[in-house]
């Protein structure tokens, strides 16, 4: 069943073309990965959707995930409340919206 995965991000100031040129260069090799979109949320604030074509999949993509995470880490802000610098949420597709 289809999975999608949202992480929200705060770029350091002066610091969101090298967040983005880090996404634009990455290569997820990640099995089960359809495709995902960055979403500018307001000043320095981004989240990023990604497909997947399972769940399971995208649990086992996890630690390759934080090790993508880990080559942008110092352009992020603490995203505060023990959150840290992400803030990640993800679950299977319960209900698609028809146009």
């Amino acid at each position: 069943m289809t999975a999608f995965n949202v992480v929200r991000f705060r770029v350091k100031p002066g610091r969101e073309e090298a967040f983005l040129e880090a996404h634009r260069q990455a290569r997820p090799d990640f099995a089960g990965f359809r495709r995902g979109s960055m979403v500018k949320t307001g000043e320095r604030t981004y989240c990023i959707v990604g497909e997947w074509d399972s769940f399971e999949q995208l649990v086992a993509a996890r630690p390759k995930m934080i090790a993508l995470l880990d080559t942008f880490r110092a352009d992020l802000e603490d995203l505060g409340g023990d959150l840290g610098v992400t803030d990640p949420v993800s679950g299977e597709v319960v209900l698609e919206l028809q146009v």
